[in-house]
């Protein structure tokens, strides 16, 4: 008699609530959750041949699941409680308190409260996946996307054998980037056992078993340039690679997949001939990079030092045979900066200069305090 009471005395709010969820506020949420703790009170674990499952605990581990990952989130585990457990109901009928009648009438209610939950949980995976799309392309822009075959990664391919592509992601980066199950599945599909992917990124990584443990690293700062070395060793590492079967693919990323992924990828068509000069290849990136088809904005390499070391890298492969210069002792005697309006304060006052050899800062010049510099307004 409690679980009829309960119910009939709360059910009007619950469906209210319940076909308004889009537009709730924490208010109604609340409201909504107190209605379930307040039938879980109610009605006893083993009274008068009910057994009732869905109790204060799980009310409160779904409570807590969506303060902490929204309420879409919580709804879905809300659901799935409500699925599971309504379908498990069992009701010894006891003619002192229940009819028949009365039951059937129940066991009614609760089809039709599972089949709404159902629609509404096929809806809202609906929409995640729909929203998680569309955030992935505003995070790449107009970078050139590969969306054919069930896939929609942000992945070019600069050429048959080289692909450039942005981070493979995981946990809450994997909402607006590239996922790196569907990275993983993605190679594994295309180039199974012939591809190896090099991660130029510095700041972090991830668990090479995704990619059969035919990763290789190239510590790049975001921003920044390799080093000379790094970038003959990533050639030679790529050689290698290539040489061993025409079939063997790369896949090349850093966190966006433009400066640093653009920068060692031009270095490398350099190397295999494809381009004879750093120019030509940093154009030809930027054009398989950029789909003008929906914006004119360039993909391409931008950042000048980066542009400039593929430069050098020309100059290794004509004047050096791929080998370093000679080292030669530089002694910088001043550093002279003009034109810095717009920037900070913009008098100069509020700039930091770091000069950095060999990833070791070996001079910084802090213009607030005066140090190993000067200020003229």
């Amino acid at each position: 008699m409690y679980l009829i009471q309960a119910c009939l005395a709360y059910l009007p709010s619950l469906f209210s609530l319940f076909i308004r969820w889009d537009n709730w506020n924490l208010k109604e949420l609340k409201e909504f959750v107190a209605c379930w703790v307040e039938i879980a009170e109610k009605v006893p674990r083993i009274d008068y041949g009910i057994f009732y499952t869905l109790n204060k605990m799980v009310v409160f581990q779904a409570l807590r699941f969506f303060f902490f990952y929204t309420k879409q989130s919580f709804f879905l585990i809300f659901s799935y409680t409500v699925f599971k457990y309504t379908s498990s109901f069992t009701f010894k009928l006891n003619t002192s308190f229940y009819n028949e009648s009365l039951s059937s009438r129940m066991v009614t209610l609760l089809r039709v409260l599972r089949i709404v939950i159902l629609v509404r949980i096929f809806r809202l995976a609906s929409q995640k996946k729909q929203l998680e799309v569309v955030t992935r392309r505003m995070v790449s822009e107009n970078k050139r996307r590969y969306m054919k075959d069930g896939f929609d990664l942000d992945l070019t391919y600069v050429t048959d054998r080289v692909i450039a592509m942005s981070f493979p992601s995981s946990g809450k980066q994997s909402f607006y980037r590239n996922p790196i199950e569907e990275v993983a599945r993605f190679l594994d599909t295309k180039h199974a056992d012939h591809y190896k992917v090099y991660n130029l990124c510095s700041e972090k990584g991830y668990d090479p078993k995704y990619f059969h443990y035919r990763v290789e690293r190239i510590f790049i700062d975001d921003h920044n340039v390799p080093a000379l070395q790094d970038m003959l060793k990533f050639t030679a590492s790529v050689h290698e690679w290539m040489n061993q079967d025409e079939k063997n693919i790369i896949a090349i990323h850093c966190k966006g997949g433009k400066g640093r992924t653009g920068t060692m990828v031009c270095t490398w068509l350099i190397h295999s001939d494809q381009f004879e000069s750093a120019k030509e290849s940093l154009d030809y990136f930027g054009e398989r990079r950029t789909d003008r088809t929906t914006s004119t904005k360039f993909q391409g390499v931008e950042t000048p030092s980066q542009s400039r070391y593929v430069g050098y890298y020309e100059i290794l492969k004509n004047k050096y045979n791929f080998k370093l210069p000679p080292e030669r002792q530089l002694k910088i005697k001043n550093l002279k900066i003009h034109s810095i309006h717009g920037v900070g304060k913009g008098n100069g006052t509020d700039m930091k200069v770091q000069v950095i050899m060999r990833k070791q800062v070996v001079l910084e010049c802090v213009c607030a305090t005066q140090g190993n510099c000067k200020v003229r307004v």
